[in-house]
């Protein structure tokens, strides 16, 4: 109850906030609703940093940029089929897939220290520069809608308690889910990495959750999107970049991470491209394709950890026959949309 009021009250303030300040709902969505909803994320990682459980702090962005992408848009579009602008296509996605590449090759050492949690941080001012562009860019081309214009100090004053109390609410239920779910997990014997992938990473994604499905059920399905690619670049920018930055020790990323996590983080990332691109668009289809595909990798992850034959299979059938089958599926929706709109 507490996700489903905080998520309401953070979208209609974005609305409110993107007719006041002449900016589209996608630039809101990215900025204010994707960096409030990423507030537990953060929280979590700073305080399994210092409790030194690394793990756990890189494990839950790791899980929680895949859970976004593949489980959030896939329910949003199972709900109503979401429209992505061209922004996205031309500068977010990539840019997620630039984020994602380059932590990649950042951990390849086994480890992010403070130079390179710099070097994140300073990618994300970059990245809210480029936002702020954008925003400005709108305001010139397009006129200013009629709104309803209360007082400066009134809307102000109303939009900021709004803002906050939606973001409390959306913390504090974030907080006691992951509490919950850390009991549980460890009274199951799961390892770090496993609670950081799934029980942390799934918990700290509800405020997004949240907040995408009540935009989805409301029609705002760029807020619905936003949301989603925000989330993930602040993951990777702003909690890794500020965690690796603060803590005593570097963060050290553990070989599973390497060899199968982070590359999953970054294909996850790389196929938002061809699907957004083929018509601007997720459609129940493919939202249900990005479920079937978390299913699978949640699996393989409990199955790999457990010791369970499950896992070797799933990593043939999915290496032999699904991989190659989406490749093809993709290479050419993705030429046929080139070629209309050439």
């Amino acid at each position: 109850m507490l996700l489903i009021i905080g998520a309401e009250l953070m979208v209609r303030a974005a609305l409110r906030l993107a007719a006041r300040l002449h900016v589209r709902p996608l630039i809101i969505g990215l900025s204010l609703v994707a960096f409030g909803s990423t507030a537990p994320q953060l929280t979590v990682s700073l305080q399994a940093a210092y409790q030194g459980a690394p793990d756990v702090a890189v494990g839950s962005v790791i899980g929680s940029n895949i859970f976004n992408v593949l489980v959030i848009l896939g329910l949003a579009a199972l709900i109503i089929p979401l429209r992505v602008s061209r922004q996205l296509v031309r500068l977010d996605i990539p840019l997620m897939i630039i984020a994602s590449g380059l932590v990649y090759l950042l951990a390849r050492n086994g480890q992010l220290d403070r130079i390179e949690g710099l070097a994140l941080l300073l990618g994300l001012l970059v990245y809210l520069l480029m936002l702020w562009h954008q925003s400005r860019h709108y305001a010139r081309t397009y006129p200013a809608p009629r709104v309803a214009h209360t007082s400066r100090a009134r809307f102000w004053s109303a939009i900021v308690l709004q803002v906050l109390f939606g973001l409390g609410l959306l913390s504090l239920a974030g907080h006691l889910l992951l509490e919950a779910a850390i009991e549980v997990a460890t009274d199951l014997g799961l390892s770090e990495r496993i609670m950081g992938l799934t029980v942390v990473a799934v918990c700290t994604s509800l405020p997004e959750l949240a907040a995408a499905l009540i935009a989805a059920l409301r029609g705002e399905r760029e807020i619905a999107v936003g949301t989603v690619i925000g989330s993930n670049l602040f993951n990777l920018l702003a909690v890794l970049g500020l965690t690796a930055l603060v803590t005593p020790e570097p963060l050290s990323i553990s070989p599973n991470a390497l060899d199968f996590d982070l590359p999953v983080m970054l294909g996850v990332a790389a196929l938002c491209l061809p699907v957004f691109y083929s018509g601007y668009r997720v459609t129940r289809a493919e939202g249900l394709v990005f479920l079937c595909l978390y299913l699978a990798y949640g699996l393989h992850v409990v199955a790999f950890t457990t010791g369970l034959p499950l896992a070797e299979r799933l990593e043939r059938l999915m290496l032999f026959y699904v991989l190659p089958v989406l490749g093809v599926v993709l290479l050419f929706t993705t030429a046929r949309a080139w070629r209309r709109q050439h």
